[in-house]
């Protein structure tokens, strides 16, 4: 049987590209968390506003839009705070400059668990591939977290040394634990629902699609739902 993650941090920070990506990715994880009083924060590195096919979209308008919808869904999941770093889609790069931004906020928030994308995931057999907003988030994250957060030379005007304790990664093609979501699968659904810029279809479509997986997941755990992640212990 696959190893469920029953861990319930006091803290725990999420760091995704869009203003989407954390609920598709770990919103039941999150949103079990937050009702068993973990304080949870989010930061969003894009606002999202060129996440449109239609020419016609007006991109201020949309990151207005987004920047609603990711309120949205942040306070169905019960999220203490919610950072939106504001870069556009396609420009986040691992610079320096960057990771000492994350870096702070790791050291300010001082989380025990960390989630994020896994930039090691790419290929999805022959329909999608991790395009590289959510690779560029995957390894920010894995750089500011080890070592730079833990150890007090880099970034020093950043705050006391932190270290994280656990890494979650999303969205993983080796999944090594899971958490059981089936208290807060519903939040999940509900959350994503809120992004309607995103999933335009018949309503209800999304939250449809977001139990199939859900209940593939849970089959893999032994579970009704769940989330699956690749798991990296940093610290005791």
């Amino acid at each position: 049987m696959a190893e469920l993650f029953a861990q319930i941090p006091s803290v725990a920070v999420a760091l995704y590209a869009h203003p989407d990506d954390a609920d598709v990715g770990c919103g039941g994880t999150l949103a079990r968390w937050a009702q068993s009083g973990t304080t949870v924060h989010l930061i969003v590195l894009t606002d999202g506003g060129r996440g449109s096919n239609d020419p016609a979209t007006v991109v201020p308008e949309l990151v207005t839009r987004r920047a609603h919808e990711l309120r949205a869904a942040s306070e169905v999941l019960g999220l203490a705070s919610v950072t939106s770093l504001g870069f556009g889609d396609g420009e986040i790069d691992d610079t320096p400059q960057l990771r000492g931004r994350i870096v702070e906020l790791i050291r300010r928030f001082q989380p025990q668990v960390v989630v994020g994308h896994d930039p090691t995931a790419i290929f999805f057999g022959q329909d999608y591939f991790n395009h590289r907003d959510h690779r560029m988030a995957g390894w920010l994250l894995l750089d500011a977290v080890a070592p730079a957060a833990a150890l007090p030379h880099y970034f020093p005007e950043a705050g006391p040394a932190h270290q994280v304790q656990t890494v979650l990664l999303s969205g993983t093609l080796e999944p090594d634990v899971y958490v059981d979501i089936a208290e807060t699968i519903d939040k999940k659904a509900k959350a994503i629902e809120c992004h309607v810029s995103q999933f335009p279809d018949r309503e209800g479509w999304a939250g449809d699609v977001v139990r199939q997986r859900g209940k593939e997941e849970g089959r893999r755990a032994g579970v009704a739902f769940a989330e699956g992640f690749r798991r990296l212990r940093l610290g005791a």
